[in-house]
């Protein structure tokens, strides 16, 4: 799918961040790189089988395990869990982090054809404006408005998108939503909202 598939009377688009707009492995992979850099020079713990376990640990078991594994194989002190927690939402990468390249052509494809972008996304809003400050935007960071759901009720409660809609002065049949996860889904049915699932390009 393209923009050219989708309805040419949507008028504005709305994108969650995380595995929509650019792989979160990307960010939580170089985050695991700068903790274990800082385990090795504090713990003298060999930096690259730490960010082995941490990144098998991600693909294996997810991202809520990842300490947990760490201490175990490694006696690694408690205390490391915050310094953990910090660097996952303040993290100044080694790299910017890229889009995925079918969803940059479609952010481009839309700013072309002068409709709206939001990007509302769940999660820490510091974590994540952190990770928009570090995106290659390719010139677009310009057109994004950004909600974070947090500072009003989550998704997949449909709060932030009435709020979206009242800002802008937007129907609902002018929306559409680029999810790629369920929370999202039910969000934009809750919403009354047409949805894509983002495979839908990725693929």
């Amino acid at each position: 799918m393209n923009y050219q598939n989708i309805d040419s009377r949507k008028q504005a688009f709305i994108f969650e961040l995380d595995n929509v707009l650019y792989p979160e492995k990307d960010y939580l992979f170089q985050v695991y790189y700068l903790f274990s850099a800082m385990l090795e020079y504090t713990e003298l713990i060999d930096a690259k089988q730490t960010t082995e376990l941490m990144v098998n640990t991600y693909i294996n078991e997810g991202k809520e395990f990842v300490f947990d594994r760490l201490k175990e194989k490694f006696n690694i002190d408690e205390k490391f869990r915050a310094n953990l927690k910090h660097l996952l939402i303040t993290a100044k990468l080694p790299l910017k982090l890229l889009l995925f390249q079918n969803m940059l052509t479609l952010l481009q494809d839309i700013v072309v054809d002068r409709k709206k972008i939001f990007i509302v996304t769940n999660g820490n809003p510091e974590q994540q404006l952190n990770k928009i400050k570090q995106t290659e935007w390719h010139g677009l960071e310009q057109y994004l408005t950004v909600y974070f759901t947090e500072e009003s009720t989550p998704k997949p409660e449909p709060d932030i998108i009435d709020i979206l809609i009242k800002d802008h002065n937007l129907q609902r049949r002018d929306l559409v939503m680029i999810e790629n996860a369920e929370i999202d889904k039910l969000c934009a049915e809750a919403s009354g909202i047409d949805c894509i699932n983002a495979n839908e390009f990725l693929l």
